[in-house]
């Protein structure tokens, strides 16, 4: 449950943009505009000089999306955001659900006949310039791509693209080299009869090459496009002074570097050509640049998005000592919590700042490196937990006062792995309605820890599992259990997520999270958050069918003063007690004896 760290700088102020937008607009002959949350490379997180949604409406979440016309704007927002979005968008935007209201539905009912509606098609995907274009046809009007973002003449002060230096990721981290890499995706697609691909997304370029990056705050990515040939070397186009001379040299053995310049002729010189897309990824500018000049578009899913997500042995061994490392420290964090924190002298940014310290030196004790966190750390107090994706900011920032919940959600990049971990906290003595949600929210977490599906399974069919206990007593979440996680590399990734709209199937070697919540708005929040392997399950005796099961990567103990043990059967008290009982044993080389002391205590059996 992350959000982005940058937010643009305010030039005009608030309230100013819209009407700038719309002088804009009609000054180019165009009745509204779509502005999604996206990049040239359809990231998640931005750099600061694409975070254009944010800069127009205020909201910064990193799902969304904002449509103008002359007279009305909407901004469209899921679940995870309704708080966030009511505190932050400026004056002029209806707030919209994402899912229940979709945009292109909005459209369709506000747009009307004969009006243009203009979209960047470097910022919006094939898939999505199919559904607004159907949208507006069926409100008479037309969808225009644009040549020029309007946005980007308003925005006086646009922040620099970044220019963070690419670096090489070994062979011994990576677990496969990139030449490997490249040649089975070339056999795929040559087995496909496609002649080339276009990958657009940064993390699958860092995964196939075997590189990494500085350009989005806590991914290790390089910006970046490659068409990768079925036979030959693939050209990577990215700006050359991201590559000093020993990446490029050893990049040439590969691949073939290139300017980003080069990158449009490049797509022309595939005519006639058959060549492989994603329209739920490549950009609508580049499905128009193949199909003017004479390419055959195939379009599929990205090549490597499943064989990135499937974590070879390499892989997975790094991030077990990735997990194990930021385990001992998440350990000390939370003893220091009990020690030091929990009397309200420690406001939301200390608590995140003692984390990192604590992630930074226990690193530095295993003979390893902090190399950045993986997200901007929600660091929720009392009522500021109940925002499902807190940003601790100086104006919200506040202390915890004695008797309220701490939700902290936290992450890490390693060179060997990339966790992300959720506790929520006590501090005095909770209410039994906190102790019941907690509880609750605990046998979700559990229930998905300790599951048992075939092969096929996807995550919506896995979802409400965590839910279960929740509805028993009327209540809910508003986001998915958990999303895909990368090594050194995005704390969110596809193909597969626990969620309602989670279609993949699970298979081994992919990483989720499992991190079921609940969320008393103006009061407090509670979250609790693992990371599970899948893997092959153990036989079940009588079974008839081969199953897959979850290996649970995060270790630190749970708040044992929120469990309602009345609330737990049998069988969910053993798992949290074997779970516990391991911590100690697998820690301890990199606890000091009064975090051990603290740990054997938070750790003691339920009953």
């Amino acid at each position: 449950m992350k959000t982005p760290d940058t937010m643009p700088s305010a030039a005009p102020k608030g309230a100013a943009r819209l009407p700038a937008l719309r002088s804009r607009l009609a000054a180019d002959g165009l009745a509204g505009f779509i502005v999604p949350h996206a990049d040239e490379h359809q990231s998640e997180y931005l750099p600061a000089a694409a975070e254009r949604l944010a800069w127009l409406t205020g909201f910064s979440g990193s799902a969304g999306m904002a449509i103008v016309l002359r007279d009305t704007a909407a901004l469209f927002i899921d679940g995870r955001y309704t708080t966030q979005a009511e505190q932050q968008a400026y004056p002029g935007f209806a707030r919209e659900h994402l899912i229940e209201n979709p945009p292109a539905k909005w459209l369709a009912a506000h747009a009307t006949k004969g009006e243009r509606i203009g979209y960047d098609p470097w910022l919006m995907t094939v898939a999505e310039v199919r559904r607004f274009s159907d949208a507006a046809a069926s409100a008479g009007a037309e969808l225009v791509a644009v040549g020029a973002n309007p946005l980007d003449a308003i925005w006086t002060d646009r922040p620099e693209p970044p220019q963070g230096q690419m670096t090489l990721h070994p062979t011994a981290l990576a677990g496969e080299t990139a030449a490997a890499k490249i040649a089975r995706l070339q056999s795929e697609l040559a087995a496909k009869k496609v002649d080339a691909a276009v990958i657009t997304q940064a993390d699958s370029i860092a995964w196939l090459l075997n590189v990494r990056g500085t350009d989005i705050a806590h991914n290790p990515v390089t910006l970046a496009y490659l068409v990768l040939p079925a036979a030959g070397k693939p050209t990577l186009f990215v700006d050359g002074r991201k590559l000093s001379n020993s990446v490029r040299d050893s990049l040439t053995a590969i691949a073939e570097p290139d300017a980003p310049a080069a990158f449009l002729p490049a797509l022309r010189a595939l005519a006639g050509k058959r060549v492989l897309i994603d329209p739920q990824a490549a950009s609508a500018a580049i499905a128009g640049t193949l199909t003017e000049a004479g390419a055959t578009l195939v379009e599929g899913g990205d090549p490597v998005v499943l064989p990135r997500a499937k974590k070879n042995a390499t892989e997975i061994a790094g991030t077990r000592k990735a997990h194990l490392r930021d385990g001992a420290a998440m350990v000390g964090f939370l003893a220091w919590f009990d020690r030091t924190a929990a009397n309200g002298s420690y406001d939301e940014m200390q608590l995140a700042d003692k984390l990192r310290d604590f992630r930074a030196g226990t690193a530095k004790r295993d003979g390893s490196e902090l190399v950045d966190l993986s997200f901007d750390t929600i660091s929720g107090a009392g009522p500021n937990g109940a925002v499902i994706h807190y940003r601790v900011t100086p104006e919200t920032n506040r202390k915890l006062a004695p008797g309220e919940l701490y939700l902290i959600d936290s992450g890490a990049q390693y060179r060997d792995g990339t966790t992300d971990i959720t506790r929520t906290l006590s501090t005095g003595t909770p209410t039994a309605e906190m102790r019941d949600r907690y509880t609750r929210v605990l046998k979700g977490h559990l229930a998905i820890a300790s599951a048992r599906f075939p092969a096929g399974t996807t995550g919506a069919q896995l979802d409400p599992f965590a839910r279960r206990a929740l509805w028993e007593a009327g209540l809910d979440f508003d986001h998915g259990t958990g999303h895909g996680v990368g090594v050194f590399l995005a704390v969110h990734e596809g193909p597969a997520r626990i969620a309602k709209s989670g279609t993949a199937p699970l298979e081994p070697g992919m990483i989720l999270s499992n991190e079921p919540g609940y969320y008393k708005v103006g009061q407090y929040g509670i979250r609790i958050e693992n990371l599970e392997l899948v893997k092959t399950a153990e036989p079940i005796p009588g079974g008839e069918r081969p199953m897959m099961a979850f290996e649970t990567l995060t270790f630190a103990p749970y708040d044992r003063r929120l469990i309602d043990v009345a609330l737990l059967t049998a069988a969910e008290i053993a798992w949290i007690d074997a779970y516990h009982a391991s911590l100690v044993g697998r820690l301890g080389r990199l606890l000091d004896d009064g975090e051990k002391a603290w740990l054997a205590e938070m750790t003691r059996p339920l009953r």
